[in-house]
């Protein structure tokens, strides 16, 4: 193996492993350490994101959903399936064998790119040196001109409920259960606590989801929060909000939490709990003494806009610096970096980066909600667009939700869109390139949507906007 190196990346997660296959494609020569060890011993690229987050989560979410529409709407379609039964132990071998596809390819794209893929602890040293910590326990130091961060993020641990990795688990718990609990508590109502309830649920839990906030989902918009409550409390989640956990009593026959709401002190008994509070940057055992790279009050690395560290071809990209915690942010930070380093011309546009939730139905939005754009002082108008009224939506037994957009009253610039209903996570891409090109909505009112498609909602709440909407009446 190689000591010295163009660029070492720390982390073969979502941010890590493209930027060290972009930077092989630039011809440098690169190395990527990672330390991600599965439940079984086994190492693997591809972070939380490919092993215990976004892609297992998605194979149960599709799962549970099938489950769902057979037990609750093929009767509609005419088709009659009898009892449905649920067979967890083939639903997680199929999601294990997706996981395990998923990271050998990251394997075989680096073998393309020239990547040398270093499986063991990275650790930054002074002067750009990295410490490199082997399976075998084995330290060797390597060198490198730059030296890429990106050791991504952890699950939050609520101090009153400790995991255990049995009844009390994190995220990637939730995703290895051998059997459906009977009673579920998840604790935290963003994100991955609304998917991961909703997988549960639809295969037969009773699922209790404790929210600290009074709001609902406050990072999207208000009008697509509301439309949200109100189906999942429709799929059976019981959303308790203003709910703080105080602590949990465990025995052999489940976890009795605690927990103070508006009403006082309550109390819950459940099988298992899932806390889903939020994550924190990895940075354990990252830094080496004297290495001059910052770590703000909030625990993540201090970066400028293009990734720079205030240390000299030192970069950190990813969950580990400021904005959202999301794959595909961090993936363009990689990215952009990387070409950076080639001396090449990059940048990524925080101002368009989509967030999507994939539950049934799913919500997606990007740029501003209305609330923040009323905030802002600028004068603006709104294009709704129901699913009920979409031709295709309705074929398919999906016609929850809306699209909606919201843009600028004076030069029409579209500054935010927001959509819950039927692949809402596809359907957001549109809205992205838009915004990327700082479209108006006239720009999607005279871009012509194949019909019947569920795309035609976002051209109709386009044409909403300038009330001449055509398959709804206009307000």
């Amino acid at each position: 193996m190689s000591s010295e190196y163009d660029v070492i990346v720390i982390g073969g997660g979502p941010a890590g492993y493209p930027a060290a296959i972009r930077a092989g494609q630039n011809k440098l020569k690169v190395a990527c350490i990672d330390e991600w060890v599965n439940k079984d011993g086994s190492y693997a690229f591809g972070g939380t994101c490919l092993n215990a987050g976004c892609i297992p989560s998605k194979a149960l979410l599709e799962s549970s959903e099938l489950v769902h529409r057979a037990q609750h709407e093929f009767a509609v379609h005419g088709i009659k399936v009898g009892d449905v039964s649920v067979d967890v132990a083939t639903m997680q071998k199929r999601r294990a064998g997706i996981v395990k596809a998923s990271t050998q390819g990251i394997t075989a794209l680096f073998k393309a790119a020239g990547v040398t893929g270093l499986q063991g602890h990275g650790k930054l040293l002074k002067g750009n040196k990295v410490e490199f910590t082997g399976k075998d326990g084995k330290k060797e130091e390597l060198t490198a001109k730059h030296v890429i961060i990106a050791s991504g993020s952890s699950p939050t641990e609520l101090k009153s409920v400790p995991f255990d990795g049995k009844q009390i688990v994190d995220s990637w718990g939730a995703l290895e259960f051998d059997s459906v609990p009977k009673r579920l508590c998840v604790v935290g109502a963003g994100v991955i606590g609304l998917e991961l309830g909703s997988v549960w649920r639809r295969l037969g839990s009773e699922v209790v989801v404790l929210e600290a906030l009074d709001s609902f989902l406050p990072a999207a918009d208000g009008a697509v929060s509301k439309e949200a409550l109100k189906h999942f409390k429709k799929l059976g989640l019981d959303i308790r909000l203003g709910a703080k956990v105080s602590g949990a009593d465990k025995s052999a026959s489940g976890v009795k939490l605690k927990y103070t709401d508006a009403k006082g002190e309550q109390t819950l008994e459940v099988d298992k709990v899932v806390v889903a509070i939020g994550r924190r940057p990895f940075t354990k055992d990252l830094l080496g003494d004297g290495t001059g790279v910052q770590i703000d009050e909030r625990g993540f690395i201090k970066v400028d806009h293009d990734c720079k560290t205030d240390v000299a071809n030192v970069w950190a990209v990813g969950d580990v610096v400021r904005g959202p915690m999301l794959a595909h942010k961090g993936k363009e930070e990689g990215v952009m970096v990387a070409d950076l380093i080639a001396g090449k011309i990059a940048e990524v546009n925080y101002k368009t980066i989509p967030s999507v939730i994939y539950t049934a139905p799913e919500i997606a939005w990007v740029g501003q909600t209305e609330e923040e754009v009323k905030k802002s002082g600028r004068a603006y108008k709104v294009g709704s667009f129901p699913f009920l009224a979409s031709g295709r939506a309705r074929a398919m037994e999906a016609t929850a939700g809306f699209a909606k957009i919201v843009a600028a009253t004076d030069d029409d610039e579209i500054l935010g869109v927001h959509i819950i209903g039927p692949m809402a996570g596809e359907l957001i891409a549109e809205a992205v390139l838009a915004m990327e090109y700082s479209a108006s909505t006239e720009d999607l009112q005279r871009t012509i949507h194949a019909h019947p498609t569920l795309s035609e909602a976002v051209h109709e709440a386009a044409l909403a906007a300038d009330k001449i909407a055509i398959d709804f009446p206009n307000r």
